[in-house]
């Protein structure tokens, strides 16, 4: 992975991004009032598909609305690649097809290159952290730049020192015999990840680097896509470890694991699934099969039950989502930080198309489980939703809607 400095005016690099908000910047928080949970509270992007030095403000429960075309699964895209370059997977992992992510008319500059930027800011215990990674597309993808800054210091810079090798130059800070500790990083890997493999602690400046680090790991990688695929979740499923996967096919398998385990957990995604569904549900449970395959049912009653795969795709969707905000990460696949407590970690569900088939009492019901779910802080959710979905949840208490439209 490589960064340098990226260009407005369609140019693939030039002078360092400016990034311009809707509104005056919030005051930094005291140590009184910064979150116990690192929390990701704003996502940049910048020369990435359509979008042009956009700042997002994230808080909970958080929904991306404006019509096709205007970045919200682009959005979602950027903030799912910095969760997964925050949890150590290598950038071509990430970027399959870096060109995708340029601009179209973007131009190369003098060596042929083009790219994007990403960024974020993180709050938690160490304050705000502000993390900005550039990311050259072409000829080679790599991290040609990446800055990690927080307290009014740059703790951590990578630069692009000799395009033949794969590597940047690192320099962190030290403020020890020696101010700036330097090293080469792979151009493939996230520096920011890496470093407290590298940082001993030994001194005052070494630690608020590594608090700065871990706080922005932490807060990227406990990060789950949701994308509920009713056609792949009607069918029967082999008993497994009962974790979520992102579409949702294994439904049957977590139900199968969950249903026994909090009766109270358990009859509040019965209440909510009773809301959302055209009939009354009573119950869920699961059937054993002859083949060693369990499929899921809903109750109707003291004698009747209906296999799940009856539903519609809007009462699929719905129930499916509403599963991941009643459960949390330790059914979900996801990977959060085992080495921090649960308490001190959030999971981000990102959730592209939250409203897709769902009709206005669905969609209603969902928002006001997610506002309910996210208030407690140990959840938070970014999604894109339509028109009719942002004008419910801006109606929603604890819903923030932001519109990416002109």
């Amino acid at each position: 992975m490589r960064a340098e400095r990226f260009a407005a005016h369609g140019r693939a690099y030039g002078p360092l991004m400016t990034v311009i908000s809707s509104g005056p910047a919030a005051p930094p928080l005291s140590g009184a009032a910064r979150p116990a949970r690192p929390l990701v509270g704003e996502l940049r992007l910048d020369a990435f598909a359509s979008h042009r030095r956009t700042v997002i403000p994230l808080g909970p429960l958080t929904l991306l609305a404006g019509g096709s075309g205007t970045g919200k699964s682009t959005a979602l895209r950027g903030y799912e690649s910095l969760a997964r370059l925050a949890a150590g997977d290598p950038l071509e992992d990430v970027f399959p097809d870096p060109a995708a992510w340029v601009p179209e008319r973007a131009e190369a500059d003098a060596q042929g290159r083009r790219g994007f930027r990403l960024g974020c800011t993180v709050e938690g215990p160490a304050g705000p952290v502000r993390l900005d990674l550039a990311v050259q597309a072409e000829p080679a993808l790599r991290i040609v730049g990446e800055r990690l800054t927080g307290g009014g210091e740059t703790l951590l810079t990578t630069a692009l020192r000799d395009p033949r090798r794969s590597h940047v130059q690192a320099a962190w800070h030290t403020a020890g015999a020696v101010p700036v500790t330097r090293a080469p990083f792979p151009d493939d890997r996230l520096g920011t990840a890496l470093l407290p493999l590298r940082v001993a602690g030994t001194t005052d400046a070494q630690l608020r680097v590594l608090a700065a680090a871990e706080q922005v790991v932490v807060a990227l990688r406990s990060a789950f896509v949701c994308d509920p695929q009713p056609r792949r979740m009607r069918s029967a499923v082999p008993v497994g470890e009962g974790r979520l996967t992102s579409s949702c096919d294994n439904l049957a398998d977590v139900l199968h694991h969950t249903h026994g385990q909090c009766a109270q957990r358990h009859a509040r995604l019965v209440a909510t699934a009773d809301t959302g569904c055209g009939e009354p549900v009573t119950g869920l449970t699961v059937e054993h099969l002859r083949d060693g395959t369990v499929r899921a049912l809903a109750g109707r009653g003291p004698d009747r039950s209906t296999p799940l795969g009856r539903l519609g795709d809007g009462e699929l969707r719905y129930l499916a989502h509403a599963l991941v905000l009643l459960t949390g990460p330790h059914v979900l696949v996801v990977d959060p930080v085992a080495e921090v407590p649960d308490a001190m970690q959030a999971l981000t569900v990102l959730a592209d198309g939250l409203d897709r088939d769902l009709d206005v009492r669905q969609t209603r019901a969902l928002l006001a489980l997610a506002g309910s779910v996210c208030a407690d802080g140990h959840m938070r959710l970014l999604g894109t939703v339509g028109e009719a979905a942002a004008a419910t949840a801006r109606g929603t208490a604890g819903a923030t809607v932001v519109d990416l439209g002109p």
